[in-house]
């Protein structure tokens, strides 16, 4: 007996997978082989999951089709197997609903919510979905200012982050946003598909093809761009292509998973580039930011998530943003397959079969990170040197450890080569005070954070 007849249930199951797939392929794969999938019906317990070629049905099944089926039961039991049915996207278009209820995009044709192969942006990046909270206050700000003066103000603006913090979804809504206000031409683009397509005009000598394809552009979005660390050429020609752009005022955006100053081998003649504009993180966000998230989303799927479980939840996942959504999502999958809303117990047994672990570490391993992040010895770190290139590494590990793993000041001057716990404390005193008007330590502290944490 089939038991999930709902197209709106069958549409959330596979959405809820995808999720948890995202969070554990990675994602050169779950781009190339999860794009244009989902589920044609579920019959007797069986998925029907449409693919868009033969190519990938062959791949998915080979490769992914015991992860795929094990993701889709966890996230309904009422799921015994697993069929991919290779389905054109033209001739999917034709077979689906013409309208798709989305947040403050009202009610969009299906044409309007696939995302455009001209400016590869994904429609549903918008402001008006883009929870702002304390921790993203300020690249929303710089956004706002962008996109009144494209071109002109915060030009680069480059946002980084760790991953779930918001960073495409941000970007993306000021391209939109540009899109659909004015006739710029808008353009996104991941840093892993710009070296491709040069590598592509390279092999087939049509390097001017390439260039003029980039340089038309008067918003050009760049995605991930960590990823052009050791890539000499494709570095080369994005330089040229920045200074192209940038002489001609034409918008630039940048993102990536850490400041430029510290992704590696990456060449100090594009830092330089990328500092002319503005730089600015998106850290972890804090207990009330994701409490805003937890209820905007919940309101934007028409669920009812009673006050209890939303602080439970805040509290309970406090990872990236996507890790909790795709948590609201099972809570409310799992809500609308009982028909009922689940009491707070079942959605702690429900955290507890589903969230990731925690990730705990060592520290030890904090001190290695924080050494290998500032490019000493890590055994230097327990020397009785005083070399400022040192001090600020050990302070801030000493502050690390002390603020968040709660570490006595004793313990930790023992773990450090055996200092006094005064010294422990005058230094953890010093990195608090200093944060409160350098800037930049702030963000590097941010970034060191979104390693260990």
């Amino acid at each position: 007996m089939n038991l999930i007849k709902n197209m709106s249930e069958i549409k959330k199951i596979w959405e809820n997978s995808l999720v948890e797939l995202e969070l554990i392929v990675s994602k050169a794969n779950f781009n190339m082989w999860f794009k244009d999938t989902s589920i044609l019906k579920i019959e007797d317990g069986t998925v029907h999951l449409s693919v868009p070629n033969i190519f990938t049905k062959e791949w998915l099944t080979t490769k992914f089709y015991s992860l795929i089926l094990k993701t889709l039961r966890n996230v309904s039991e009422h799921i015994r197997s697993l069929e991919f049915i290779v389905v054109r996207p033209d001739t999917k278009k034709k077979e689906v609903s013409r309208d798709i209820e989305t947040k403050n995009l009202g009610e969009l044709p299906l044409q309007d919510l696939y995302i455009n192969k001209e400016d590869n942006l994904n429609p549903r990046y918008v402001f008006d979905s883009f929870v702002v909270g304390p921790f993203n206050e300020l690249a929303h700000a710089a956004s706002q200012a962008v996109i009144k003066r494209p071109g002109i103000t915060y030009n680069p603006l480059f946002v980084y982050g760790n991953t779930g913090h918001g960073k495409t979804h941000l970007i993306q809504a000021v391209g939109n946003h540009i899109k659909n206000s004015s006739e710029k031409r808008v353009h996104y683009v991941t840093s892993e598909k710009f070296t491709l397509d040069y590598l592509n005009s390279l092999k087939e000598n049509k390097t001017n093809y390439f260039k003029e394809k980039y340089r038309k552009y008067d918003v050009l979005i760049m995605d991930d761009i960590q990823f052009f660390s050791n890539t000499e050429k494709t570095q080369e020609e994005l330089f040229h292509l920045f200074n192209t752009l940038y002489d001609n005022n034409k918008q630039i955006v940048f993102s990536s998973d850490k400041h430029p100053n510290f992704i590696p081998n990456l060449e100090d003649r594009l830092r330089s580039r990328f500092s002319a504009g503005m730089i600015i993180d998106i850290p972890q966000p804090d207990h009330e930011s994701r409490v805003a998230i937890l209820k905007t989303k919940s309101h934007i799927q028409n669920f009812n998530l009673s006050d209890e479980i939303v602080h439970f939840l805040a509290a309970s996942i406090t990872g990236n943003i996507r890790e909790l959504e795709g948590v609201l999502n099972s809570v409310i999958c799992q809500s609308e397959l009982k028909g009922k809303e689940l009491n707070i117990n079942e959605v702690k047994n429900l955290i507890k079969n589903s969230a990731k672990p925690k990730k705990t570490i060592s520290p030890k391993e904090v001190i290695k990170i924080i050494a290998d992040f500032y490019s000493i010895d890590e055994e230097s770190i327990y020397e009785k040197t005083r070399r400022k290139e040192i001090i600020k590494p050990r302070q801030l590990i000493m502050y690390i450890l002390r603020e968040d793993f709660n570490i006595s000041y004793p313990s930790i001057g023992q773990k450090l080569g055996g200092r006094d716990h005064t010294t422990v404390m005058h230094s953890c005193e010093k990195i608090k005070n200093e944060i409160k008007t350098n800037a930049a330590l702030s963000q590097e502290i941010n970034q060191i954070r979104s390693m260990v944490l």
